[in-house]
């Protein structure tokens, strides 16, 4: 257990030394292009203003002339390669939309990893397009993940109330069939959650884990020691509708989506199995190094977990309450 306690205690030291980490704040900017005339677009951000913002960079196709809003692409149209540079840090991917004169509106995600796509105008996608899509979406749920702090340390306390074996897989597995369906149902609107009650839903998930934490040391017995895997299943439904806002509003494609949330989940899997493989091996290392906290630091790592997951639910509830006076 004191082995444990280290380990925690280094995560949390690790996720506090990142700058700008909040609550699944991965962003995708949306650009629309909408043709007014044959081969004459408007192009406009629908995101939010800082995400399109100066310092980042479209590269059209040679035959295109780019000063927004309007983007001229001659009597060819808008077909080519299309490049992104200088995204930032705080931007994942760029969904570009282009909307023809005549029939439906076609989408294509660039990102660091992607920072090409070839707009191929009408017709159905291609294994290009397939790959396209793979490589983006992966990334995006990758990156969602691990910057995804509120969900990174609700993992983290699942495996230190669990330890390790089977009981630890079977308690992983449950929370990635929670958040995935729950995920897939709000992607496909089958229901809707607002977002700011939502994160703190999230928010005091985290400190339900930490409380459950400081009675475990207590020598109680809790509702996540004795089902683990009926706790972290009930909260992965929670997270994964937070994990849906990722996807929401960007207007992908009928035809794209579900490959483009299989992908995502697929991506937040990675990350948060490297994370879980991560703490395991950090426990492994401690074990072997024989590291031990001194006994009066024994609560240190739940109280911090409980502590600032307090601080995000309080946060956000004065949101809520500062939005519902505003209106």
């Amino acid at each position: 257990m004191r082995t444990l306690l280290c380990v925690a205690l280094l995560v949390l030291a690790a996720l506090a030394g990142i700058d700008n980490l909040h609550a699944h704040e991965a962003t995708m900017g949306v650009i629309e292009f909408r043709e007014v005339r044959a081969g004459t677009y408007i192009g406009r951000w629908t995101s939010e203003p800082n995400i399109g913002g100066a310092n980042v960079q479209l590269r059209m196709p040679q035959h295109c002339f780019l000063r927004m809003p309007e983007l001229s692409c001659s009597t060819r149209g808008l077909v080519g390669p299309v490049t992104i540079a200088n995204m930032g840090s705080g931007l994942s991917a760029v969904l570009v939309k282009v909307f023809p004169l005549d029939g439906d509106y076609r989408s294509y995600t660039l990102s660091s990893a992607n920072p090409t796509v070839n707009i191929l105008g009408t017709g159905a996608p291609t294994i290009e397009t397939w790959i396209e899509l793979a490589r983006t979406y992966v990334n995006y749920g990758i990156d969602h993940i691990l910057l995804g702090v509120d969900h990174l340390l609700f993992v983290l306390g699942l495996i230190w109330i669990v330890k390790g074996g089977w009981k630890l897989v079977k308690t992983i597995t449950a929370f990635t069939v929670g958040h995935s369906l729950s995920l897939a149902a709000a992607a496909f609107g089958l229901f809707g959650v607002p977002e700011q009650p939502l994160n703190a839903c999230i928010a005091l998930s985290i400190v339900f884990i930490g409380v459950e934490i400081v009675r475990l040391q207590r020598g109680e017995t809790t509702l996540t020691a004795r089902y683990p895997w009926i706790v972290a299943f009930s909260f992965g439904l929670v997270h994964g509708i937070g994990f849906a806002g990722a996807l929401a509003g960007l207007g992908i494609e009928p035809r794209l989506l579900p490959a483009a949330l299989l992908l995502f989940n697929i991506g937040v899997e990675i990350g948060q199995l490297a994370f879980v493989l991560l703490v395991l091996a950090l426990m492994w290392a401690h074990q072997r190094l024989k590291a031990e906290l001194p006994r009066w630091g024994a609560a240190l790592p739940a109280y911090a977990i409980g502590s600032v997951a307090m601080f995000w639910f309080i946060g956000r509830m004065v949101r809520i309450f500062a939005t519902s006076t505003m209106t």
